[in-house]
């Protein structure tokens, strides 16, 4: 009877419990809650930049000489089309030409220096062989005349012998004439020895001619050589295997190529290798390193994501300032074999930093949101206020920061809520990663209230959008 009456009166109590609960909800008209479940997952900490898509390697072909385009060259497409935008071409490809009338003149003067030089330098060539020659019959005169000295010497000792020996045995006219005959022929051998000394010199000048002759037929043959190699560059070419990317004149435009060679084709060499150069902020420059992998979107294919890797050598060294805000250059190595990406095209970037596989995850809203005064009232929770700012305020700036913290989310149980104690791990800006003894995959949290009007209130009207976020490292 007694455990029949103590039940009967629990029930009473807890029809009484409910109808005060009833009430008082009915009482403070408490919106409906805002809930999305726990996810398991893999959650990324990616930084964002922005960048442009380039060519892997792009030869700007110039003009070396100045005149007026004559021509263009013929698409390897179609022979009745001209060179133009998106042709294929590949080593040694005709581009253009430009009037090559003023250089074929220079050709043709340059070859008629060529042809006198030459002739110079047979008629110089000719003179050293009679120098030459000069010199060795001069040689040979002077030994018949020393010759004949030897002998006139012999006669005028035996002359002067018998003339103190025998006075009236040689005649005084014999004895002159031995005289005679020797000084002439020790003066014709100084006659002699200067016709050599002579003809050396002459032989000495010959070959001075003929180094010199020969030196003006290189210096011809050199300004022909050069006349030539500017009429060839007339014929402007491809110096690589590529696609023209861009087209800068026009049949009938004058190039002047002076200090600056004037840019006529922009050649890109593989369009199948890309690169995207993305500008990372200076905050963001310590997490990039090379062979990095990265993920980008651009524009004309929103839906599509790239991968690449960050190129060796990187980040480059040249940073730049605009508005004090300072930025590295990174290039990032990319496969375009599909042909999908265009050069110039400007991709939004994300370099991954870490990833975390197969963990829980809640909205960041759920670490943003607390109860309003009257449900945490309703919860019995004293000082709701002062709970609320103890809270919301230190997580909301510890998740702004990326710092790691603890956190509180809001679990939801038959339109009713209770606080729950997390600890936050990686988050990429969207979502965080929490970590619970008592929380598991699919249960629900809170994110917010619903306003009087229906519309929906967020924690955070302006948290980033899916695609990795505006990341933030835990540091």
């Amino acid at each position: 009877m007694f455990k029949t009456l103590l039940a009967a009166v629990v029930l009473l109590a807890a029809a009484g419990t409910g109808t005060y609960w009833y009430q008082r909800d009915a009482e403070t008209k408490l919106p409906k809650l805002r809930t999305a479940p726990i996810e398991r997952g893999d959650l990324m900490f990616t930084i964002d930049a922005t960048g442009t898509a380039e060519p892997e390697e792009v030869v700007d072909v110039g003009a070396q000489v100045a005149g007026k385009i004559q021509s263009l060259g013929v698409d390897p497409r179609d022979a009745k089309r001209a060179i133009d935008y998106g042709s294929p071409v590949a080593v040694g490809t005709i581009l253009a030409r430009v009037d090559d009338s003023l250089y074929q003149s220079d050709v043709e003067q340059a070859q008629a220096q060529v042809q006198s030089a030459q002739a110079q330098v047979e008629s110089t060539a000719a003179q050293l062989l009679e120098s030459q020659a000069n010199v060795e019959r001069a040689e040979k005169d002077l030994l018949q005349i020393q010759a004949k000295l030897f002998q006139a010497d012999r006669d005028w000792v035996r002359a002067q012998g018998m003339w103190k020996s025998s006075p009236g045995a040689l005649s005084e006219s014999d004895y002159d004439l031995a005289k005679s005959t020797y000084d002439g022929a020790k003066a014709a051998v100084g006659v002699g020895t200067a016709a050599i000394a002579q003809a050396k010199a002459l032989l000495t000048n010959a070959k001075a001619t003929v180094t010199k002759s020969q030196a003006d037929l290189s210096i011809a043959r050199a300004n022909l050589k050069r006349s030539q190699t500017n009429l060839g560059y007339c014929t402007i070419k491809s110096p690589v295997n590529g696609v023209i990317i861009d087209r800068r004149i026009n049949v009938g435009q004058t190039v002047v190529s002076s200090l600056n060679s004037p840019s006529l084709f922009l050649i890109a060499k593989d369009l199948k290798r890309m690169q995207v150069w993305a500008s990372v902020n200076e905050a963001d420059i310590g997490n990039i390193h090379s062979g990095q992998t990265v993920r980008f979107t651009v524009d004309a294919f929103p839906s599509e994501v790239f991968q690449g890797v960050v190129a060796p050598d990187q980040p480059r060294l040249n940073a730049s300032m605009n508005q004090n805000v300072v930025t590295y250059t990174v290039v990032v190595n990319t496969d375009n074999a599909s042909g999908r990406l265009l050069p110039y095209m400007t991709a939004d970037l994300q370099f991954e930093v870490s990833r975390h596989t197969n963990v829980l995850m809640v909205p960041n809203s759920a670490l943003r949101w607390q109860p309003s005064a009257e449900r945490l009232a309703a919860l019995g929770i004293e000082n709701p206020a002062t709970a609320k700012s103890a809270a919301a305020r230190r997580v909301e700036s510890k998740l702004d920061r990326g710092e790691p913290t603890e956190g509180t989310v809001w679990v939801v149980h038959q339109d009713a809520v209770r606080p729950t104690k997390v600890k936050l791990g990686l988050t990429d800006g969207a979502r965080t990663e929490v970590s619970a003894n008592d929380l598991s995959e699919g249960a629900v949290v809170a994110i917010g209230e619903e306003v009087s009007d229906g519309a929906p209130e967020t924690a955070d009207p302006f948290s980033p959008k899916m695609f990795g976020g505006g990341a933030r490292r835990p540091q």
